[in-house]
């Protein structure tokens, strides 16, 4: 092994595996990879993306089955890294990420081989699946590399369920919500693996022992944050984010104007799972103005959260009655009492909202014994500021139907396009 990658990383937003996700659909293959993954056949999931590099990339394919091409998701590739890469690094995973490979059976908790078949994907590319706090650790940081020291490497957890532990959502029907460039959406579930029927997709949220995990719930937004950059970078309306809290609080009477913002960029992911909509912009008039646009763009948001919180609830039966935040623009005060508003239900943000990290810190620390069990981390946690609710039920009904009229519009965009 040299370490040096093959192809560049395809990101998640990347949609080029439109057409092998429309040929697994197309095959039936959809329902069994639902049944066994909790996911959907999305783009956003990196099955796909490895099948792409393996079917376009010269010489991949041959050099895999030679056991000379690994993969692995970026927590993979920094811990072979970070235990000796090319010397003796350990090609490992957690629960957590081999979980949104579209590869692994969430029940066996260990790759699927008819899928790998059904994809052409040779199994010996794939790393261990290991706890995401793990006594045992993934292995050590070399001497006389960056550290200068053998320091324990114990924790793996996925982006969004370290969030879930950051913000302590140990408990069946807790939820929490980043918002980042993506919205993401995660409902704990305990040890129970609850199928969807309503859009989500069913998630390892975290496993502190060999063989067994919690799992959750979630809702994968494509696009929040994003598209406060494209106000930014492509429309040019705004020079900073946090200019829209001010912008949008201008017209806080009258709101968006009528204006909705569907930013189906690449399409549409929980719980619509569109991969051929397409952004757009409706309702407008002669008198909208940037204010009201940046106001959708907030509303947008809210509102593909509340269509993830109420899938949560057709599916698990328990009513959401508050939903802990985090993430950059949980920062955002008009934001988050928007939030607020449009579901209805308390928005709980903490004091300290980049859960992430701090989830990662927790999975570490419970394997080398820094913190003695969940108990002890749920301690840490304290609020900042809890935004409740003023809309009259009325109104919130009526802008959310006019929501679900514009999310309408813009699906099937590209199928429906001459």
């Amino acid at each position: 092994m040299t370490g040096k990658p093959y192809y560049n990383a395809i990101v998640w937003q990347c949609t080029r595996t439109n057409k092998i996700c429309q040929d697994i659909k197309d095959r039936g293959l959809e329902p069994p990879i639902k049944r066994k993954t909790g996911l959907y056949v999305s783009t956003y999931f990196s099955g796909p993306k490895v099948k792409w590099i393996l079917d376009n990339i010269s010489n991949v394919r041959k050099e895999a089955e030679r056991d000379r091409a690994i993969f692995g998701n970026m927590d993979t590739w920094i811990i072979w890294n970070l235990t000796g890469g090319p010397k003796k690094g350990s090609h490992i995973t957690d629960y957590t990420n081999a979980s949104r490979t579209m590869l692994m059976d969430l029940d066996k908790l260990n790759w699927d081989g008819e899928i790998l078949e059904e994809l052409s994907i040779p199994s010996q590319m794939l790393p261990t699946i290991r706890p995401s706090s793990d006594k045992e650790n993934y292995g050590v940081t070399l001497k006389d590399d960056v550290f200068r020291a053998e320091i324990p490497v114990c924790g793996d957890v996925g982006d969004q369920q370290a969030a879930l532990i950051g913000q302590t959502c140990f408990e069946r029907g807790e939820v929490k919500n980043t918002y980042g460039t993506g919205c993401f959406t995660i409902m704990n579930t305990e040890n129970k693996s609850v199928t969807s029927e309503h859009g989500l997709i069913t998630t390892c949220a975290y496993g502190l022992e060999e063989g067994k995990c919690n799992y959750a719930l979630e809702g994968s937004i494509a696009i929040a944050g994003a598209a406060i950059q494209w106000l930014r970078d492509n429309l040019k309306i705004i020079t900073a984010a946090p200019e829209t809290e001010d912008l949008a609080k201008s017209v806080s009477e009258e709101g968006s104007g009528g204006v909705y913002f569907v930013p189906a960029f690449n399409g549409l992911f929980a719980p619509y799972w569109d991969m051929y909509a397409r952004g757009c912009i409706i309702g407008l008039t002669r008198y909208t103005k940037r204010e009201h646009v940046v106001h959708a763009t907030l509303d947008a948001i809210c509102y593909q959260t509340r269509d993830v919180l109420e899938a949560m609830t057709d599916d698990s039966g328990i009513k959401v009655t508050q939903l802990k935040v985090d993430g950059g623009a949980a920062a955002n005060n008009y934001l988050m009492q928007l939030q607020a508003d449009i579901l209805g239900v308390n928005v709980v943000r903490p004091i300290l909202t980049e859960t992430t990290s701090l989830g990662a810190a927790y999975a570490a620390g419970l394997a080398r014994g820094f913190w003695e069990d969940l108990d002890d981390i749920r301690r840490n946690w304290k609020i900042d500021r809890i935004f409740t609710p003023k809309w009259p039920e009325e109104k919130r009904e009526r802008l959310y139907a006019e929501w679900k009229r514009a999310v309408e519009r813009s699906m099937n965009w590209l199928k429906n396009s001459p």
